[in-house]
């Protein structure tokens, strides 16, 4: 290998202090099997502790009023279908890969820079949920502590600082210790409910909502259905977790599927069962609260524990859950969206400004909704988010389910390294661009009040039906720019786990293991792929061809 030092070695600073940084918890980068170190069952309620978010209660409550119960039930059962089918390849490739859906989407359908678009989607969805809960402690702290909803707006941002920082070994003992606690407080107030009174399932059951009359409507199903779809980006959080899963062997391939299937796509069963209690508890508490504090889950729990409990205890109680819950999703939240940004910004500009930076600006964001009571119109920006999403993640599972495993027109393992791909693949990001713009025109009644409620449904079907096609149209030339990463050792090991094999990037001196690294373009040597991105001159990154070095 060659002694001399690249450009980037002396003219970036930062390359060191930012192959430190990420080494704690793989910000931008393969997690590496060195790291790995959790169980299947470890990692899977980690990822399961993140979904343990009151928000759900809220969007169940807001359906439910409006729509009905029997609409609203529906809405709900559709939007998980289709969240767990979208969401299935997804956590597979990020649990068996070892990577997140940033580097998921740069090889499935996007390239390197279009996968940009992406991440700003997904980082969207973490500072409007952190948001969304953020505003629910704020409600749970006025209400216990006589708090101004300002102030419990700022204290629920800054108390997650210092639990994100960390990254994965800090939120695993969180999630792993808080749940029980947590699984406890939803759920015995339901059973208790139903147990000694059940005649609150007759009213749930027949509640006919402020614009419906009790019948099944295919419009209130579509728009109740939009708005649960908002959370199939919920997936990405999930990986964030998932590509910390060990390698799957014969000897774990039980525990290992059951982990993923459970903490993957699995976590809408739960996030669907939260929203019809959601809706349960509105209706048991209308006429007590009305139907502007009906939706609020610290209202509901209080309403829900006042029957089973003393008084005495019963704010207390609603506001210990309140915060439990707000906690194990926001430093979730807090922490998906500082990667989704960092990665973003870092492949822009080629430079990494550390993951705290965007910790930082993730909670700024969260709290400028949160100051303006975005709690008041929260379906109406779910709605709308929701397209963007949608068409996201069924770009991305559709390249996974079809173009690669049916059409094989897309690698079968995905890739993220600089160098290895196209700047941009017009296949997801065509059916991208075309699904979220026409179904965001259908939710602003662009095509008529009629086709409204079908932009949902609008933003699935065409990116279902566009990221083959374009594949086809393509033929598949623009997902890798060159055919081998320079390496002669081999990527995956004899069970199809990437390889453990480890050597040190010549630009940062840390040893990365295989999957991380490519060949260097200059030296006899390898670089990571943080070292690749920060690479402001291109110096290192391999040519498309290896005949046109």
């Amino acid at each position: 290998m060659s002694t001399t030092e690249s450009p980037l070695t002396t003219s970036d600073p930062t390359t060191g202090r930012a192959a430190q940084e990420t080494l704690e918890d793989y910000t931008l980068r393969f997690a590496p099997r060195s790291y790995r170190r959790w169980s299947p069952a470890v990692v899977a309620t980690t990822a399961l502790g993140g979904i343990a978010y009151l928000a759900d209660f809220s969007i169940g409550a807001g359906i439910g009023l409006a729509h009905g119960t029997g609409n609203a039930l529906i809405a709900i059962a559709v939007a998980a279908v289709v969240i767990f089918i979208t969401g299935f390849p997804l956590a597979y490739y990020g649990a068996r890969y070892n990577i997140d859906l940033d580097l998921i989407t740069r090889g499935s359908g996007f390239g390197y820079y279009g996968s940009v678009l992406t991440s700003v989607i997904f980082a969207s969805f973490t500072f409007i949920f952190f948001a969304l809960e953020g505003s629910i402690m704020a409600q749970g702290l006025e209400l216990g502590l006589g708090l101004p909803l300002w102030l419990g707006y700022l204290v629920s941002t800054l108390m997650v600082i210092p639990l994100v920082i960390y990254g994965m070994k800090a939120l695993s003992k969180l999630q792993v210790w808080t749940t029980p606690v947590w699984l406890i407080l939803m759920v015995a107030p339901l059973v208790y409910l139903v147990a000694h009174d059940p005649g609150t399932v007759d009213r749930f059951l027949s509640y006919a909502g402020t614009d419906g009359d009790g019948g099944v409507s295919t419009a209130s199903v579509l728009l109740g259905a939009g708005v649960c779809l908002s959370l199939i980006a919920q997936i990405g959080e999930q990986i964030d977790y998932l590509r910390f899963m060990p390698p799957k062997t014969p000897e774990n391939r039980r525990g290992w599927w059951t982990a993923v299937v459970m903490a993957g796509p699995g976590w809408v069963v739960l996030g669907a069962l939260k929203q019809a209690i959601g809706v349960f508890l509105a209706v048991y508490i209308l006429a007590e609260v009305g139907p502007d504090a009906a939706p609020e889950p610290i209202q509901q729990f209080r309403s829900a524990f006042d029957a089973m409990l003393p008084s005495w205890v019963v704010v207390p109680l609603a506001v210990v859950l309140v915060v439990i819950s707000q906690i194990k999703i926001n430093v979730t939240n807090a922490y998906s969206g500082s990667l989704a940004w960092t990665n973003s910004f870092t492949r822009v500009t080629r430079h990494y400004p550390g993951r705290l930076v965007f910790v930082l600006v993730n909670l700024g964001f969260a709290l400028a909704l949160m100051e303006a009571d975005m709690f008041s119109f929260l379906n109406d920006i779910l709605g709308f988010y929701s397209n963007c999403a949608i068409a996201w993640v069924v770009t991305v599972a559709t390249d996974i389910g079809v173009n690669k495993y049916v059409l094989k027109l897309s690698p079968l393992r995905p890739e993220f390294r600089r160098g290895m791909l196209h700047a941009v693949n017009p296949v997801g990001v065509v059916a991208f661009v075309a699904a979220s713009g026409l179904s965001i025109a259908l939710y602003f009644h662009a095509l008529g009040d009629t086709l409204q409620p079908y932009s949902p449904v609008a933003a699935a079907v065409i990116a279902f039906v566009l990221t083959p096609l374009m594949a086809i149209v393509t033929r598949g030339r623009y997902y890798l720019r060159r055919p081998d990463d320079g390496i002669g050792e081999a990527l995956l090991d004899p069970d199809g786990n990437p390889s453990a094999l480890t050597l040190d990037c010549h630009v940062c001196h840390e040893p990365y293991e295989r999957p991380d690294l490519a060949a260097c373009r200059t030296h006899d040597a390898v670089v990571c792929s943080l070292c690749l991105s920060t690479d402001k001159v291109g110096d290192h990154v391999l040519p498309a061809r290896p005949s046109d070095a």
